[in-house]
C-alpha cells in the first residue's frame, strides 16, 4: 500500500493542474487518470475541435484570398490530413502534460481508480493508494438521450465524430447548443451541408438573445438549416430524423449520412465506488460540493464537470487551484462564477461574461446598455472581419460592469479584459480611460464603454 498526501484522480485540465499544483505546495501527491493525460479537454473535446476549426478557417481563407489581392487556384482540401492534424496536436499536449508531471515529482498511475473508501484508492492490478485528501476530477461523457435508433450505425456523439476520418456530405447535428455550433461552423465551412435540430426557439440559449439572433441569421445566410423549437422522435435506417414541434406536435424530418448527438454531457462518476462510500450528489449524478469544492465527505473535493458548477476546462483548472492551496493550508477564496468567461468558436466568435440583459433587467437595477459595432473597427476591417458587435451591460447607478457580450475576431481572447474588470469590480468608465492600442480589435471594448456614455468617437451620432 502506497501512502499519499494527496491523490488526484482524473488527468484533465483540472485533475493535472491541480497536481503539479499540490506538488508546488510541498504536497506529495499522485495523479491516477485511465486514458490520455489531458483528459476529455486536449484530446476529445477544447483542443481538437479548435484544431479542426483552424484547418476549416485556412481552407475558407484560401478560398476567398482573392478579395485580399491573393490568388489561390484549384484550393481542396484532404479531410483524413485535417484529422491526422488534430490528433497529432492532442498527442503532443498530452505528451507534455506527462512530462510536467514527472518534472514536478509527481506519481501518475495509469489506470482506472476505484473508491473503497473516502482515503483509499484502488487500482486493477491490486495496487492501494491511501491519501489524506483525495480530489474527484473524473470529467464528464457525451450525453445519452433516449431516442429510438440512437445506436444506429453513423450516429455518433462528440468522440464518434472526432474519429471519423471521412468528411461526411450531409450531417444533421441534433442539439444548437455549444457543441453543436462549433462542429456546424467546421463542417459549413469546408462546405458540407448542415442541419441543426434544436428543441429550443433558439440557438445557444444561455447567451444574450442579441447574440443568438445575429449567429442564427449569420448561420442560415451561410447556408446552415436550423430546425428550431422540435424534438426528436426517432432515427430510423438510412439516418432519417424524425422529429415533431414542441408547441403543437406538427411532424417532420430530414434524412443526411451522419447524425451528431450534441446534447450536452453528463458526469462521470458511475462505476467507481463514488455512492457505496457516501459521497453526496445530485438526482442527476453531479456531485455535490461547497464553495471551495469540498464533499460532504472530510478530505474529499471534486472538482471539473463533475461538480456541476460550470462544464468549462478553464473552470476546471480554477477550481484545482483552489483545492490544492486549501490542501496546503495557502490562503484561498471562493470562485465567483458570474466573472467566468465562456466562449463559443464559431464565426464569428462569441465570448460572454456575468449577465445577459434579460437576466439583469430581471434583478430589478437601473440598467444602461453600451453597444459598439465592429463595422466601426479599423483592424477588423483590414481583416475582412468586420461584421459583430460589442455590448456592455451594466449598472447606471455605481457604473459596476454587470454582463459583456462579444461577436468579434478573437472574441475569446478580448473576454479575458472584461473578465478581469469584473473580478477587480471595475466600471465602465475605467474600460473607457484605459488606452487601448491602435489598431486592435481590442479597440472595440473601449468603444462600447464610451458608448455606454453616447461619446464614441467611431460610432454614428445617435439623434435623439
Amino acid at each position: 500500500m502506497a501512502k499519499y498526501q494527496a491523490v488526484v484522480i482524473g488527468g484533465g485540465p483540472g485533475g493535472y493542474e491541480c497536481a503539479i499544483r499540490l506538488s508546488q505546495n510541498g504536497i506529495k501527491t499522485a495523479l491516477v487518470e485511465e486514458a490520455e493525460l489531458g483528459g476529455t479537454c486536449l484530446n476529445r473535446g477544447c483542443i481538437p475541435t479548435k484544431t479542426l476549426l483552424h484547418s476549416a478557417d485556412v481552407y475558407d481563407t484560401a478560398k476567398n484570398a482573392a478579395s485580399f489581392g491573393v490568388t489561390a487556384r484549384d484550393v481542396t482540401f484532404d479531410y483524413a490530413k485535417i484529422i491526422e492534424r488534430k490528433n497529432a496536436v492532442s498527442r503532443q499536449l498530452s505528451s507534455g502534460v506527462a512530462f510536467l508531471e514527472k518534472s514536478y515529482g509527481v506519481t501518475v498511475f495509469s489506470a482506472r481508480a476505484t473508491m473503497n473508501g473516502p482515503r483509499t484508492v484502488s487500482l486493477p492490478n491490486g495496487e492501494t493508494l491511501e491519501a489524506d485528501s483525495v480530489v474527484l476530477a473524473t470529467g464528464s461523457l457525451p450525453a445519452q438521450l433516449p431516442i429510438p435508433g440512437i445506436d444506429l450505425p453513423g450516429v455518433v456523439d462528440s468522440t464518434g465524430l472526432l474519429d471519423m476520418t471521412v468528411c461526411p456530405k450531409h450531417i444533421i447535428i441534433v442539439g444548437g447548443g455549444v457543441i453543436g455550433i462549433e462542429f456546424a461552423t467546421f463542417f459549413n465551412r469546408l462546405g458540407v451541408k448542415v442541419t441543426i435540430i434544436e428543441m429550443l426557439d433558439r440557438i445557444l440559449g444561455p447567451l444574450d438573445k442579441d447574440i443568438t439572433d445575429f449567429m442564427e441569421a449569420r448561420l442560415k445566410k451561410n447556408g446552415v438549416e436550423l430546425v428550431l423549437g422540435v424534438r426528436v422522435e426517432s432515427i430510423e435506417e438510412g439516418l432519417r430524423v424524425n422529429y415533431a414541434a414542441v408547441t403543437d406536435g406538427a411532424k417532420g424530418c430530414v434524412e443526411g449520412d451522419v447524425v451528431l448527438m450534441a446534447g450536452g454531457r453528463r458526469p462521470n462518476t458511475r462505476g467507481m465506488g463514488f455512492e457505496e462510500m457516501g459521497l453526496a450528489m445530485d438526482r442527476r449524478g453531479f456531485v455535490e460540493v461547497d464553495g471551495l469544492c469540498r464533499t460532504n465527505l472530510p478530505g474529499v473535493y471534486a472538482i471539473g464537470d463533475i461538480n456541476g458548477r460550470m462544464q468549462l476546462a478553464h473552470v476546471a483548472s480554477a477550481q484545482g487551484m483552489i483545492v490544492a492551496a486549501h490542501i496546503a493550508g495557502k490562503p484561498c477564496k471562493q470562485m465567483n462564477y458570474n466573472h467566468i468567461p465562456s466562449c463559443v468558436y464559431c464565426n464569428p466568435e462569441t465570448a460572454m461574461v456575468g449577465l445577459t440583459e434579460e437576466q439583469a433587467r430581471a434583478a430589478d437595477r437601473e440598467i444602461g446598455v453600451g453597444t459598439f459595432n465592429l463595422s466601426g473597427n479599423g483592424k477588423a476591417l483590414t481583416m475582412g472581419e468586420n461584421e459583430g458587435f460589442v455590448k456592455f451591460v451594466y449598472d447606471k447607478v455605481t457604473e459596476e460592469l454587470l454582463g459583456c457580450h462579444i461577436l468579434s475576431p478573437r472574441a475569446t481572447d478580448l473576454a479575458a479584459e472584461a473578465a478581469a474588470v469584473m473580478e477587480c469590480e471595475g466600471t465602465i468608465s475605467e474600460i473607457g480611460s484605459t488606452v487601448h492600442p491602435h489598431p486592435t480589435v481590442s479597440e472595440v471594448l473601449m468603444e462600447a464603454a464610451h458608448a455606454c456614455h453616447g461619446n464614441s468617437v467611431n460610432a454614428p451620432r445617435v439623434r435623439k
